[in-house]
């Protein structure tokens, strides 16, 4: 169950303030997809790391980013077990693991097993559903 409640209209000012990406609202809050190689991560390989861009939760380290290939920030492990929850998405007649931030419920894309070790797993992610944060 998510903690941080809020109206549609509350998300998209929350995400226009912070500048978030024009699809920022209709990914994180309702389950779209950007297209593949146009998000702003996709091929950002700073030191830091990712979070929620709704809510600031911690989702991933950049040293677990990896390029898959598939157009979309990609990262083999989450921060910690209880920074993301999963749900069985049986949308566009397939059946994948959507990835929720646990802090908001915002959408953040969907988890493969087709990953590379340590995990096995993909954390296939949309940019506009990340911040990122670099290190100091």
């Amino acid at each position: 169950m998510t903690s941080i409640q809020k109206t549609d209209d509350e998300w998209r000012a929350l995400l226009q303030a912070k500048g978030a990406e024009p699809v920022g609202f209709q990914v994180t809050r309702k389950a779209a997809t950007e297209r593949p190689f146009t998000g702003k991560y996709e091929s950002h390989w700073a030191t830091g790391e990712y979070h929620c861009v709704c809510c600031g939760n911690k989702l991933f380290d950049s040293e677990t980013k990896f390029d898959a290939g598939c157009g979309w920030p990609s990262f083999y492990q989450a921060t910690n077990n209880k920074a993301i929850e999963e749900h069985v998405d049986r949308t566009l007649g397939m059946t994948r693991t959507e990835t929720l931030c646990s802090q908001c419920g915002a959408h953040l894309g969907h988890v493969f097993p087709d990953g590379p070790q340590p995990t096995g797993l993909r954390y296939c992610m949309n940019s506009a559903s990340l911040e990122f944060k670099p290190k100091d």
